[in-house]
């Protein structure tokens, strides 16, 4: 049974404050000590108490206030409240003497703020910032910096929820005032209109993480592409299931309308695309714009060509890869060198492999092998899904067992597992998995296997982890 832990005097202070009279807790903001605001703000929120609300914005003693963890709740009248406050500010030549807001923040980033001042966590205020804010004179003369407003941008179907449609709104009527700082886009299905309606009021040289799932047709892509190149300081860039039937001729320039924007994407470090099969054949024409060196790479669930995975091999800025992700891209048909020159080219750096699905063989791995034991840095390993013999399946085991960071290795059941008709045979795995064990111990290193089915007949996953791994501890000396 937990011990009931009594509410803070604090607390009850700004309870019994609003209960009282709301006017009275209106007029005693001016001499309230500074760490009842944020328990007095809770309860003005959760209670619905709008005039209240707009009073403390206008007299908020801290420089950010973080609205973003409140944000889910199915009334959006406490948030119009804090808006309608914040118009009161925004009309002001001089603030308030206590007001220090300069950042309202609307990402989902304020829990520790609101638990720390609530009395949830232990913490340790200075007495500075518990003091009251007294009036900076030398600032008052000058002319007020706009506001700052952090917001992660969620757009998903046709239409805009109810507080996003009234927030941008507001935003929009009050240009100069405000300044809208996105650092994390997300794109689900909306289309490409509604999308740059909403951007137009974004500044989108903020902006850090772009991600984006969309049906689009190049077209829309193309007509996308000039707002992309806005997104100068974008980090992390995530493209997935634009949909491309058939390549026609115009569809060319619409590629090139889209690819060259990347000249502008100085700080890319991850670039993450999903089934773009409007570039197989036409990866060069991505590649070749990129400014800087990536940290990640994937390019995942497509076909591509022989010239595609040259270009990818010899792109200047994939020589420092951190990560590099080509599951479902199907190298059958390829040379197994193309692979081995990729991998020597990041074997200095790269730390996280997945070939899953890729359908590599004996042959394929034996010949990359070699230049996989060089990537001494490598820490996860994932050829899941792939058909891969119980000799090759040591070999690989041995071939790795120098990589000194090795600790994540994901493989596939040997193809002795399974039937001739392709049912996994519990007896045989079991078996396998016995001398895997056996070789582990030879090579004398801790490590962790996981094995995986593909396809499992049980779940239908084209890969499936539900056997236990294989985990060899090397035993301790007596």
């Amino acid at each position: 049974m937990s011990a009931w832990t009594p509410p803070r005097l604090l607390d009850l202070a700004g309870t019994s404050l609003l209960r009282d009279n709301e006017a009275s807790a209106i007029a005693a903001l001016e001499y309230l000590p500074t760490e009842l605001f944020p328990s007095l703000f809770l309860e003005a929120f959760f209670g619905r108490r709008i005039e209240t609300l707009k009073a403390l914005v206008q007299a908020w003693p801290f420089v950010r206030l973080p609205l973003g963890s409140l944000i889910e709740l199915p009334h959006v009248g406490p948030l119009q409240a804090v808006l309608d406050g914040l118009d009161v500010l925004l009309a002001q030549k001089v603030r308030p003497r206590r007001c220090k807001l300069r950042v309202l923040d609307l990402r989902n980033t304020g829990q520790k703020f609101w638990s720390m001042w609530s009395g949830e966590g232990t913490h340790v205020c200075s007495r500075s910032r518990m003091a009251p804010v007294a009036e900076d004179r030398s600032r008052t003369k000058q002319p007020l910096a706009p506001l700052k407003v952090f917001i992660d941008l969620y757009l998903k179907k046709r239409t805009l929820n109810r507080f996003l449609t009234y927030f941008l709104r507001w935003v929009e009527r009050r240009k100069g005032l405000i300044h809208l700082c996105c650092k994390k886009l997300k794109i689900v299905s909306m289309p490409v209109g509604n999308v740059m309606k909403v951007l137009s009021r974004v500044q989108l040289d903020c902006l850090q993480e772009v991600q984006m799932d969309c049906t689009w047709r190049l077209s829309a892509l193309a007509g996308f592409a000039p707002l992309l190149g806005q997104m100068t300081s974008v980090q992390r860039l995530l493209l997935s299931h634009i949909n491309v039937s058939a390549f026609e001729e115009q569809d060319q320039q619409h590629l090139a309308q889209f690819t060259s924007q990347f000249l502008r994407l100085h700080h890319l470090r991850n670039l993450h695309i999903e089934s773009p099969s409007f570039l197989e054949g036409r990866l060069d024409q991505m590649l070749r714009f990129l400014k800087t060196p990536l940290d990640n790479f994937s390019i995942t669930n497509c076909q591509l060509s022989e010239s595609d995975l040259t270009h990818l091999s010899w792109c200047p800025n994939i020589s420092q890869l951190k990560g590099l992700d080509l599951s479902g891209v199907t190298l059958t048909d390829f040379s197994p060198e193309l692979l081995q020159v990729l991998l020597e080219k990041v074997a200095a750096t790269l730390q996280e492999l997945d070939l899953n699905l890729c359908g590599i063989t004996d042959s394929h791995l034996e010949a990359i092998l070699p230049a996989l034991s060089r990537c001494s840095q490598l820490r996860t390993l994932s050829l899941g899904g792939n058909l891969l013999s119980m000799a090759v399946t040591e070999k690989l085991l041995r071939g790795t067992d120098g990589l000194p960071s090795l600790c994540a290795e994901f493989y596939p059941a040997p193809r002795e597992s399974y039937s001739p008709q392709g049912v996994p045979l519990r007896g045989r795995i079991a078996q396998l998995q016995a001398e895997l064990m056996e070789l582990l111990r030879d090579l004398g290193r801790p490590r962790t296997i996981w094995l995986s089915l593909s396809f499992c007949p049980y779940c239908g996953d084209d890969i499936c982890d539900h056997m236990e791994p294989i985990v060899y501890r090397c035993s301790t000396p007596a």
